[in-house]
């Protein structure tokens, strides 16, 4: 009965281990070859996990362009409330830049509200998975806890349809949740074209 007891204990130990070493940060792929060209147009997000703090509630979509020396931008549109009341629909705008060529898929996002009481900053935004015509999947992490896992951050499934992505695809887009550690986490996000 000893000997039982100490391999239910030893598999268990061995599956919580696993588990937080997967959900290390710098063990996420992201999508190999991202290619930006491909990527740039307009998107729509279809579910987020919020990170801490105020972030776009629903209607939101990007428009991703890429500039003749490569480099991406994007504007950002959704609706949001601030100061608990108050329904606006919200303009961003951001800068990409790619730390390591290698590895296009990880970049780091400069983005800053077009309104004085939107925020602006930084934040390492990575390209989780994308077909370019379909969807994507982005992730960031504000914050790592001492483990490596995230402490603080957020993610979004996009689709080039606002309607929604076909089954095939949502396993897909369910199975990438795994990988980033949220899933459960995603909630939908409304598309109703008021911004």
């Amino acid at each position: 009965m000893d000997f039982q007891m100490f391999a239910v204990v030893m598999l268990l130990l061995a599956s919580v281990e696993h588990s937080l070493a997967s959900c290390v940060v710098d063990s996420f792929t992201v999508k190999q070859d991202f290619d930006p060209q491909r990527y740039a147009g307009k998107w729509y997000a279809l579910q987020k996990k919020d990170p801490e703090g105020l972030f776009l509630q629903d209607n939101i979509s990007a428009e991703y362009t890429v500039g003749d020396d490569g480099a991406m931008v994007a504007s950002s549109r959704g609706r949001v409330t601030l100061f608990g009341f108050w329904v606006v629909c919200a303009d961003m705008a951001a800068q990409y830049s790619v730390p390591n060529p290698a590895n296009p898929g990880k970049m780091f996002m400069n983005y800053q509200g077009l309104a004085s009481y939107l925020s602006s900053g930084g934040d390492n935004y990575w390209i989780i998975d994308t077909d370019y015509d379909n969807y994507a999947i982005t992730y960031a992490c504000r914050s790592l806890n001492d483990d490596r896992s995230c402490g603080d951050g957020y993610a979004l499934v996009f689709s080039r349809n606002p309607r929604g992505l076909p089954p095939a695809i949502q396993r897909i887009v369910r199975q990438k949740q795994e990988e980033i550690c949220m899933a459960g986490q995603f909630q939908p996000v409304l598309q109703t074209g008021v911004c």
